[in-house]
């Protein structure tokens, strides 16, 4: 039989009836937040203990009511967003991925923030071709059916635009982790080893380059060198277990783990093989870092060690004192993420956070610290270091070197203030 919150009290010491009636009503916040959503949800909290929920007092669908599953519908928040003045015809463009409501290291292939340079092309697979030509003994065109006859390869690799956080790079203005680091996934890819498929074409002696090129509008290309097509790039067609989706380059594209994601073409069409950089338009007007004397790094093409904090966020503030889990995401293009500190005085001091997932190179890693939040306020920042002895730099330390005129490659360490009312605010300490 259910006992009454009274009924309980009585066999429960107070600190734990305190706990539970804490705990219910939270429950019931989120109870009625979710009300509505889902017809025969009631938003009284009539569903909450000890009372019997009333999707308990009925059958639900079967099976293949959805032959392609779909999230909860409690879950409709959890989606790609656009910042306006970033996409004003979502042609040319970008979606971030929402960081702040994910769990674990594999971003949901629904969700993978997308670029576009050209708009979304609808490619039909059987009619889609990949060619090598070029500096080879034997050019090859190859089928997608040809292409899953070779030995398949899968790796847990992270993917990021190197104009990742671009927007802050002279000052805090993003509203939310989604958009100050959502040009960041990480996800299972699933191809052949593009060194395999080079080999079978016979790469000939002075081949130093390789240029990818995609089959969207803008045709986007890039030049990659022979050693990283040689080393782990990968011609992937599947992701998370599926065949690619459309936004994410179905039916094939190029993946360079560690590297900039505009390295990784979608939609990938041809590869040619040559002997210097071709330097189109993708690597000269774009994708190229310019220095406080006015010249440009060229080719920065791996992404640096990095780290944000997740939670608490803009989206994802503090309701109340108390105990919480503070946790985040770190990356490296160069390798496994080695240690992550966190700090809640802006630098002053640090922790060293826990990783609660797996460690893997050039994949992103979850750590974490518990707090006790007393109501005061608080800087939180996180502090990677990788494996090669690379520590996350500060603002004033980036800005020495590079100056403030890129947007490209910034991975500074973040500020989240957290005011004593809970709510987040993006800051930017020097």
């Amino acid at each position: 039989m259910e006992k009454t919150d009274k009924q309980a009290g009585e066999l429960l010491p107070k600190p734990e009836l305190a706990r539970r009636r804490f705990l219910m009503g939270s429950m019931g916040l989120v109870g009625g937040a979710a009300a509505g959503l889902v017809p025969g949800v009631s938003a009284t909290g009539n569903n909450l203990p000890p009372n019997v929920p009333a999707w308990t007092r009925s059958l639900g669908p079967g099976v293949l009511t959805n032959p392609y599953g779909q999230p909860s519908p409690f879950e409709s928040n959890v989606q790609r967003r656009t910042v306006d003045w970033l996409t004003p015809d979502r042609i040319a463009s970008i979606s971030f991925t929402p960081l702040a409501d994910l769990k674990g290291i594999i971003t949901p292939s629904g969700v993978v923030f997308e670029r576009y340079h050209a708009g979304l092309p609808a490619i039909e697979p059987a009619e889609h071709r990949l060619m090598i030509h070029g500096m080879v003994d034997r050019p090859l065109i190859f089928t997608m059916e040809d292409l899953m006859k070779f030995p398949s390869s899968s790796v847990i690799r992270f993917l990021e635009c190197p104009a990742n956080g671009g927007m802050e790079w002279r000052g805090a203005q993003m509203d939310g982790v989604q958009f100050t680091h959502g040009m960041l996934a990480c996800c299972e890819w699933t191809g052949v080893m593009l060194s395999t498929l080079l080999s079978e074409a016979g790469v000939k002696k002075g081949a130093n380059w390789v240029l990818a090129e995609g089959a969207d509008g803008s045709h986007m290309s890039r030049s990659i060198p022979m050693n990283k097509a040689m080393d782990d790039a990968m011609i992937v067609y599947a992701q998370n277990g599926e065949m690619l989706r459309p936004e994410q380059g179905y039916p094939v594209r190029l993946i360079n783990p560690g590297w900039e994601g505009n390295t990784c073409v979608k939609w990938l069409r041809r590869l040619e093989v040559g002997d210097k950089p071709w330097h189109h338009r993708e690597e000269t007007s774009k994708y190229s870092d310019l220095m406080p004397d006015g010249t440009s790094r060229e080719f920065s093409f791996v992404q640096e060690c990095n780290s944000v904090i997740t939670s608490p966020s803009p989206e994802k503030p503090w309701k109340q004192k108390g105990r919480y889990w503070v946790e985040g995401l770190a990356w490296s293009g160069h390798g496994k993420i080695k240690h992550v500190d966190v700090s809640t005085d802006g630098g002053i001091s640090w922790r060293e956070a826990r990783f609660t997932s797996i460690v893997l190179p050039k994949a992103l890693t979850r750590f974490g610290i518990e707090l006790d939040w007393d109501g005061s306020p608080l800087l939180l920042q996180s502090r990677a270091v990788d494996e090669t002895g690379f520590v996350q730099p500060t603002y004033a330390q980036l800005k020495k070197v590079r100056g403030t005129s890129s947007i490209y490659h910034k991975n500074a360490i973040h500020t989240w203030q957290v005011r004593p009312d809970g709510s987040i605010a993006n800051v930017q300490l020097s």
